[in-house]
């Protein structure tokens, strides 16, 4: 059987990716949140719990030894872990976006270079975003986190000459918990925020509707398994019209961008 570490697989795309992965291969499902460990225990015998922490170094550490102890050989590590930290960049607390790096980035990293002994002529899955093409007014934290992740893992697999295959999955709006979670964890910053009282409101309401009418799940598990079954997948994937449209705008002049965006948000405050 084939096996799998999948890093936040309690909701979420990294839930539908562990369920689905484990009808028929080894799952080690990560998460963080012990209340939430029955829906882990409750998808099969296949599923193997570990617990770690995204934002601790000693924690990813303990969940790599753990894995390493279990097995001696990974086909693929799927990164799915993330959060979002919203607010416009001049009022930006510095403590969250480090918080925001530590989670999207940083972790992702440590945790592959820990692995890195059990995946060789195995594969890095990382679940990226349309956001890594550009810039989102007032989730840029985000957006830059993203970026960061697609570039140093794509510096990886040209390093260690295709030793361990990365692939990049970015997709668009998504109906998940994501959304709801992200207005949850940015409240303070969305309530405090005079400056830009309508852009925050707006980009709350906006998130609270993107977990209704975003792109099922199931799509991005459908491109995640075809990566995944391919001997030489590509590189980077897009998942929906919104993220093929961000990859072709991105394409444009910065400035002809930036007026772009400046005129859309514009348009949709009002």
């Amino acid at each position: 059987m084939k096996k799998y570490v999948i890093t936040g697989a309690t909701s979420g795309i990294g839930e539908a990716l562990a369920k689905e992965f484990s009808k028929t291969s080894i799952v080690f499902a990560g998460y963080r949140n012990s209340a939430k460990i029955d829906v882990l225990k409750s998808l099969g015998e296949n599923v193997i719990p570990f617990y770690i922490d995204m934002t601790k170094p000693e924690s990813i550490s303990a969940a790599a030894d753990f894995i390493k102890s279990k097995t001696e050989k990974i086909d693929t590590l799927i990164n799915a872990a993330g959060c979002v930290v919203a607010g416009a960049v001049e009022n930006l607390d510095l403590t969250r976006l480090r918080y925001q790096f530590e989670v999207n980035t940083f972790s992702h990293l440590q945790f592959s270079q820990e692995l890195l002994g059990l995946l060789g002529g195995g594969k890095i899955i990382n679940i990226s975003s349309m956001s890594s093409f550009g810039i989102f007014p007032f989730i840029s934290p985000y957006c830059a986190s993203k970026r960061a992740l697609d570039i140093l893992f794509n510096s990886l697999e040209i390093e260690t000459g295709r030793r361990v295959r990365v692939v990049s999955v970015k997709p668009g709006v998504i109906a998940t918990p994501l959304w709801q979670k992200s207005v949850e964890e940015n409240t303070e910053s969305i309530k405090e925020d005079l400056t830009y009282e309508k852009e925050m409101k707006f980009m709350a309401e906006n998130a609270m509707k993107n977990s209704k009418k975003g792109l099922d799940v199931s799509e991005v598990v459908k491109v995640v398994k075809k990566a995944d079954s391919l001997k030489n997948p590509k590189s980077s994937y897009t998942v929906g019209r919104d993220a093929r449209f961000a990859e072709f705008i991105s394409k444009l002049p910065q400035d002809m961008l930036n007026s772009l965006i400046r005129f859309g948000l514009k348009s949709r405050i009002k």
